[in-house]
């Protein structure tokens, strides 16, 4: 089981009430597309982005008709707990007090694709590019913050949920980027499709969207 690095809390919760033993593997969703094209052992993979879903089901590596919108997301602008620097809102990075920010690395890292797109058309990515700090995935660019490596940083809403040692400054208007949706689906490769499409239905079951809802994300229509 492949799964984006936000999704660590909630899926090992779900795995206390799934009945048979799932190995996750959770990293960055960009790097786990990587995995599953060199033929790793994935059986299930849920991605943060559409675009690492869809470059798999391009490349014909994706079981037809098993993928499904699962989850939904939000962007948000985080700082360390006491907000030293009391920034209010996305525009306010731009100003010199502001030295360092955390995101994902762009090209793996889908929090750190949403997090350009949203800088992007606000029109400051080119005035803070020099300040980023790249996480290798959403929990890395958690920690530069938790521990004040960095002034500010851009994660999922469920990652900030998940920490008491930061403060959400601002979430960014679903306008500035692309829907957050979290797609699941079953790998071509997998040598349990039938047990990987029943872990898939379970995704999707009552108790799952509880525990899902609980961590922050919401549910794909």
């Amino acid at each position: 089981m492949g799964a984006a690095t936000s999704l660590q809390p909630a899926l090992e919760e779900f795995s206390k009430k799934y009945p048979q033993n799932v190995d996750y593997n959770f990293a960055a969703s960009g790097i786990l597309q990587q995995q599953i094209e060199q033929g790793a052992p994935i059986d299930v993979f849920i991605s943060a982005s559409f675009k690492q879903m869809n470059t798999l089901e391009k490349k014909n590596l994706l079981v037809f008709n098993t993928k499904k919108n699962l989850l939904l997301n939000q962007i948000a602008l985080i700082t360390p707990k006491n907000n030293p620097l009391s920034l209010t809102n996305f525009p306010q990075l731009a100003q010199l007090k502001i030295k360092l920010i955390a995101i994902g690395e762009p090209r793996s890292v889908p929090a750190g694709q949403y997090a350009v797109e949203v800088f992007k058309n606000l029109g400051i990515l080119a005035s803070l590019e020099s300040k980023f700090v790249y996480g290798n995935n959403v929990r890395e660019t958690l920690t530069y913050v938790e521990t004040g490596n960095a002034d500010a940083g851009i994660v999922y809403l469920t990652d900030a949920k998940s920490s008491d040692k930061i403060k959400v400054i601002a979430l960014a208007d679903k306008k500035l980027h692309t829907p957050i949706i979290y797609p699941v689906a079953v790998i071509k490769n997998s040598k349990s499709q039938q047990i990987a499409k029943k872990y898939l239905e379970s995704l999707q079951s009552e108790t799952a969207k509880k525990i899902f809802q609980k961590y922050g994300f919401g549910i794909a229509k």
